[in-house]
């Protein structure tokens, strides 16, 4: 490695690589396309971070001159705006003490900042797909001199629908790049872009051997059977357990998350909540608030269940089932980061049972059916540490952060509709499209009136000049249709003729 970024690491407490990167650096320095799996919070991020800053030539050192000034050197594909910071924060630190500009280009933001960085020059662009594609298709980002392409959380663009977008993306990238792709999961799919779009691939699968299970060993895991009634309730008492410290509390539904996280405040806690339907400065709100501990309890959709990283989360509660066990992965791979230990406490309602079953054979948790559990159950208190005498209540003696509003709200002229405002098109946030932002409904395809759907005026066919102006269809009143039957030519009600034939039975419409 060069000393440059050896200082860096060193200078932020990294001084020895975890198992992945282990594997990794010795195959991805010497410019070999490589295929990275291992468990979520295990050190990724640097195992692709530093072989790309390796081949990124810095403004400062030999051959920069000979290179296209300020192209793009690397780039780094991800899934999710949050994802795109964190990701953008660790390699700026890995490259503190060299030339490297590092810019991170995500939906939610205006498009000046990122395109006047493009203009004066960067070395290396972290981004999501939406954004990159629009940026590239303007022509105001240029990918033909990349010599290093990442794709991180490559599953998570699979299920996002992203792979499209990636493909055309790859395809504007020069043929001998080198290519890294890395993720916690690896199904036929990404295989087969990796194959489609890599050169001999060194596939690295990352394992401890003392723990051989999928999730991570220094997670302690806990399931109950909860009432949907009674969720807040025993959220709000898992809350004030011993040694507790900044929580993550995930939900399957954008409006779940809000009105949970609304709950917390009006019961004394300290939280903010992350979903589609916030403008990106008040997500961003909410994770500086959190990283800083202004707010210790964040509730989130999917959305964050990759890219947060943050150091000192003790507990992640999901407070809805997860879809599948790779979302469950996810998001208990929040806490128990870089060595550290952590609790992961799973709802599961009456209804979700046969979901939760799935999980928890396709990882072999051995949890069976979970226990029936209330707000006042006394193994909830036992197996969680919380103390006796716990209400659903903070005391206020505790209620000592100085929550969500400490933290100022950063103007980064969003493209959406202000702070409730959803991204533009390309920049899905949540699994399966579950928590994109919102559309704005103001306009579309078709235009409202009296209540029916009608073509655009450019659409409909120009009106005559006449002498008398036509009643409207709104205003016309509507003529009463009848109907009548008839037999042998005569209404239905009057007999036939003596000795008259009778027809066909007929009907008119």
């Amino acid at each position: 490695m060069l000393p440059a970024t050896v200082a860096a690491l060193e200078a932020v407490g990294i001084t020895s690589p975890f198992p992945i990167q282990s594997l990794t650096l010795p195959v991805a320095l010497h410019g070999h396309d490589i295929i990275g799996q291992a468990k979520t919070g295990t050190g990724k991020t640097l195992g692709f971070g530093i072989p790309l800053l390796q081949q990124v030539v810095a403004r400062d050192e030999d051959g920069y001159a000979e290179l296209a000034a300020g192209k793009p050197q690397a780039l780094v594909v991800v899934p999710t705006r949050e994802l795109c910071v964190q990701v953008a924060a660790d390699l700026q630190k890995a490259a503190s003490t060299r030339d490297v500009r590092i810019l991170a280009i995500y939906g939610g933001r205006a498009y000046e900042p990122q395109t006047e960085a493009l203009r004066r020059g960067v070395e290396v662009v972290v981004g999501t797909p939406g954004r990159l594609i629009d940026l590239a298709q303007q022509g105001l980002l240029s990918l033909g001199h990349v010599r290093v392409l990442v794709l991180d959380e490559a599953d998570e663009m699979l299920d996002l629908g992203f792979l499209p977008d990636v493909e055309k993306i790859v395809r504007q990238v020069p043929a001998g790049r080198q290519t890294m792709l890395f993720s916690a999961t690896m199904p036929g799919q990404i295989i087969t872009l990796a194959r489609a779009y890599m050169h001999h691939p060194t596939h690295i699968r990352a394992v401890d051997p003392d723990d051989d299970g999928q999730t991570v060993k220094a997670v302690e895991q806990h399931a109950f059977r909860a009432h949907a009634m009674d969720k807040v309730e025993m959220l709000a008492r898992i809350l004030q357990a011993d040694g507790r410290g900044l929580t993550l509390v995930f939900c399957r539904t954008k409006r779940t998350a809000a009105r949970v996280a609304d709950d917390l405040v009006d019961r004394g806690f300290a939280a903010g909540a992350v979903h589609g339907d916030l403008g990106q400065g008040a997500r961003e709100q909410a994770l500086r608030a959190f990283r800083s501990g202004k707010v210790d309890v964040l509730v989130a959709t999917d959305v964050a269940a990759r890219g947060i990283d943050v150091q000192d989360i003790t507990h992640v509660v999901n407070f809805q089932c997860p879809e599948d066990e790779k979302t469950y992965l996810h998001r208990i791979g929040r806490t128990a980061r870089a060595g550290a230990s952590g609790v992961a406490v799973t709802f599961v309602d009456w209804d979700d049972l046969p979901r939760w079953s799935l999980i928890d054979k396709a990882l072999d948790l051995g949890f069976g059916e979970p226990e029936e559990t209330y707000s006042s159950s006394p193994h909830l208190y036992e197996e969680l540490e919380i103390p006796a005498g716990v209400t659903g209540v903070l005391p206020r003696a505790q209620r000592t952060r100085a929550g969500l509003s400490a933290e100022q709200v950063e103007d980064l002229g969003e493209t959406g509709r202000g702070r409730g405002g959803g991204a533009r098109t390309g920049d899905r946030d949540g699994p399966r499209g579950r928590d994109r932002s919102s559309r704005d409904r103001s306009g579309g395809g078709r235009e409202s009136a009296g209540g029916r759907d009608r073509a655009p005026a450019r659409d409909r066919a120009p009106s005559r000049d006449v002498a008398e102006p036509k009643t409207s269809g709104e205003d016309r009143p509507r003529r009463k249709r009848s109907r009548s039957r008839t037999r042998g030519g005569r209404p239905a009600g009057d007999a036939p003729a003596p000795g008259a034939a009778t027809g066909p039975d007929t009907r008119e419409n």
